[in-house]
């Protein structure tokens, strides 16, 4: 194929490849389709994997399609597959591009609705495949964590964790005394003792102001 001809986009199953990649490695791009699948796929239809991918015609392009979408016409093996025995056929396939997400999504919801246990890992958003959980897969806020407050010293009493003297209780005998209730009770104090005088002072006479 001449210059001219060279495509710098070439759509392959649906995804716009760069006409400057190599044809294994365009090829490989596309969602399940990997290294050694592609290349597999070239081998067979007698396609170079190093030329580029800009100068692929219109039929080789379809080839390759082709058996990407229906690997069995091409003799590849079933164990080469990535979709072996579907629930619904039966039949051995290989997706690729959204065909891939559907599925998956498709077999996630079905094992939901049958109350499976990998049903209610899926729905509670934990690990399904027997992972170690107990120092990883965690996600989400700390449990029974709580955030905030002063640190006390060793040995202080926890803030709200005495109850409050009953009116007219009197402390125990060598009990310390709280720093709050020290202020209260010398008020109490200084209000039963009486003053020691309050008259006022005598006035002076007024003769003895105009002497001055």
């Amino acid at each position: 194929m001449s210059s001219q001809e060279f495509r710098h986009i070439v759509r392959i199953a649906g995804k716009d490849v760069s006409g400057t990649k190599k044809t294994i490695i365009g090829i490989s791009q596309i969602k399940g389709m990997g290294y050694n699948f592609a290349k597999s796929i070239l081998d067979i239809l007698k396609i170079n994997p190093n030329s580029n991918v800009g100068f692929l015609t219109e039929s080789q392009v379809e080839e390759i399609e082709k058996a990407m979408r229906n690997p069995s016409s091409v003799n590849i093996p079933s164990w080469f597959l990535n979709r072996r025995k579907d629930i619904d056929s039966g039949n051995d396939l290989h997706l690729i591009t959204s065909d891939i997400d559907f599925n998956v999504r498709n077999d996630i919801e079905r094992e939901k609705g049958m109350n499976s246990w990998r049903g209610f890992r899926h729905t509670y958003g934990l690990k399904v495949r027997g992972q170690r959980t107990r120092t990883t897969g965690r996600k989400g806020g700390a449990v029974g964590v709580r955030k905030g407050g002063k640190v006390l010293p060793a040995g202080a009493p926890a803030e709200g964790a005495a109850a409050p003297a009953a009116a007219g209780a009197t402390p125990a005998a060598g009990a310390p005394a709280e720093k709050g209730a020290a202020a209260p009770a010398a008020a109490a104090k200084g209000a039963a003792t009486p003053a020691k005088d309050t008259k006022p002072a005598p006035a002076k006479p007024a003769a003895e102001k105009k002497a001055k």
